[in-house]
């Protein structure tokens, strides 16, 4: 293989990684005890930039606190979960910590989910309350309608809405803030979950992946190892705070080195190099779909005073290198592969050979002595395969999900033996570097989420006029992947791609419609009746043939 490396060192005179997390007191591996050991080094230091306002490590410990004794007043105690529902925002890190210090659990989803996906997954985790930016206040209500026991409302912010801030007394709308009195007594431990990420599966329902307080603790010292982190570090941080990314990477890679989150509402591109020049950013994480808009977007944006200097991503590819390297002045792009139920697991080394469209080597902890991650390649046996032979992708790690929420069976099949099968076909070169092939599972990646193809088919094969459908995935010009949707009508019915992507538009979120239909008389199966997507992805005439949504 022709492969593209290059190796840039860390600047001279930084602390190493070690140093970085080696310069606050021990923590007990909890949320809060890492806050707690940051504000009490750095009380007056910047950890949180919003829209103008700046939060202190002293404030964010405070208003943690303070929402911690709110929550414990609305009955939320150990083992709890309560929905988020919101765009990125400060009140989602104190909720986070107030809810990690009472053992209780966050699961937030996507601002732009309609009422029927909302209503899955705050139906499935059993919320007990919902906090809701003004916005989405409806979409929630909605959702949670048929709920028993119905689940209470608050506001994370200002805004109109039938319900009270967070902070105010239960029953109020407006201007009763309840007594914080003293903070409730913590019921945390390491192990404690704390967070529930919910992730699409070839099942066609969304899963919640369980995730632990030490997962989250370690998760942040790691990315201090990974991105090489130093104390004046500011994070941009533009990902949503529903995903693993900017609450595993951001969010505690900021906390675990002391240095500052810059919290964007969204990723905009239009005023991206606007607020990285503005905010002084040194580090900004993006997926492939946001890398490839802001190559595309007109260079007259494009600030050259602005401080980024390193970038984590993936999937990038050569041409991504060289315009944020040349083009863009930042020398430090680091491509890494993780997923919901194993974050960080692999990287291509700071401090090291770099590989263009690697996923890297096994992710480090700036302690040497804390194995990170255990990788193998294996074949459908699970017998490990040489070097340079394509097999699924099986790993070990302490920072792995603690299961499939209320969801065992899901949780026995993601292992073999005590390894977790990521679903991906990979091999490893010689050197010890991870390339990746394809997708075994049913997954659509697009502009960094995953969707379900089952979802998209029994979602189409609901229309009247659809006797069967099937989503796979074709390349995107921006990275990742489309969605291409085959369908076989019934006899005598008719519909348009239009038709079919306005179905799918009036129950799915947006970035789940497809963008290219093709009707097809039948699709391929297996003797049990199983699409053979396997199949339909050799088919370039299905590409050829379909629909261009976009285009029309």
């Amino acid at each position: 293989m022709n492969t593209q490396a290059f190796t840039i060192p860390p600047d001279p005179g930084s602390l190493t990684p070690l140093e970085v997390i080696s310069r606050f007191a021990p923590h007990d591996d909890t949320l809060m005890s890492l806050l707690q050991t940051r504000a009490q080094a750095l009380p007056h230091k910047e950890l949180i930039v919003f829209q103008g306002r700046s939060y202190t490590y002293a404030d964010v410990l405070r208003e943690a606190r303070a929402s911690a004794h709110a929550l414990a007043a609305r009955g939320i105690g150990r083992g709890d979960r309560v929905g988020v529902i919101s765009t990125n925002h400060p009140s989602t890190i104190f909720t986070l910590f107030a809810l990690a210090h009472l053992g209780a659990i966050m699961v937030s989803v996507n601002a732009d989910y309609g009422v029927a996906e909302v209503r899955y997954v705050f139906t499935h985790a059993g919320v007990r309350g919902v906090i809701a930016a003004p916005e989405a206040l409806s979409v929630a209500r909605s959702a949670c309608a048929e709920m028993v026991p119905a689940p209470w409302f608050a506001l994370n912010q200002a805004g109109p809405g039938a319900a009270p801030l967070l902070r105010e007394a239960p029953g109020t709308s407006s201007g009763a803030a309840a007594n914080p009195g003293a903070p409730p007594m913590s019921a945390a431990t390491p192990d404690s979950t704390c967070i529930l990420v919910y992730t699409s599966g070839t099942t066609g329902f969304p899963k919640g992946v369980m995730h632990s307080q030490k997962n989250v603790v370690v998760a942040g010292e790691g990315f201090v190892q990974r991105m090489h982190l130093q104390p004046d570090e500011r994070l941009l941080c533009v990902l949503p705070m529903f995903h693993i990314n900017a609450i595993f990477y951001s969010l505690a890679g900021s906390i675990a080195a002391g240095a500052t989150l810059i919290l964007e509402p969204r990723f905009s591109a239009s005023t991206f190099w606007k607020v990285a020049h503005e905010s002084g950013a040194t580090e900004v994480n993006t997926i492939a779909a946001a890398s490839g808009i802001l190559m595309r977007r007109p260079r007259s944006e494009y600030m050259p005073g602005h401080r980024l200097r390193k970038m984590f991503g993936a999937p990038f590819d050569a041409e991504t290198y060289r315009v944020f390297r040349d083009d863009f002045n930042m020398p430090h792009v680091i491509e890494g592969f993780g997923m919901s139920e194993i974050p960080g697991a692999l990287n291509n080394p700071f401090a090291g050979e770099r590989r263009v469209g690697s996923m890297g080597k096994p992710s480090l902890h700036p302690n040497p002595g804390f194995k990170l991650t255990e990788l193998k390649i294996v074949d459908d046996d699970g017998n490990q395969v040489p070097d340079g032979s394509i097999g699924e992708l099986a790993l070990k790690t302490p920072i792995i999900m603690r299961g499939y929420f209320n969801d065992p069976e899901h949780t026995r099949s993601a292992f073999r033996d005590g390894w977790f099968m990521s679903g991906d076909l990979a091999w490893r070169d010689a050197d010890g570097y991870h390339w990746f092939v394809a997708r075994k599972k049913d997954i659509i990646r697009k502009r960094g989420e995953n969707i379900s193809g089952a979802e998209l088919d029994r979602i189409i094969g609901n229309h009247p006029s659809v006797l069967e459908a099937a989503a796979i995935p074709v390349p995107s010009d921006l990275g990742e992947d489309e969605i291409l949707t085959a369908v076989v009508l019934r006899e005598g019915m008719q519909a348009s791609a239009q038709e079919i992507a306005d179905w799918c538009r009036e129950r799915l979120t947006a970035i789940k419609v497809p963008r290219y239909v093709c009707f097809v008389d039948a699709l391929p199966h297996t003797p049990t009746h199983r699409v053979e997507k396997f199949k339909m992805r050799q088919d370039k005439s299905l590409l050829a043939r379909a629909v261009d949504l976009q285009a029309a």
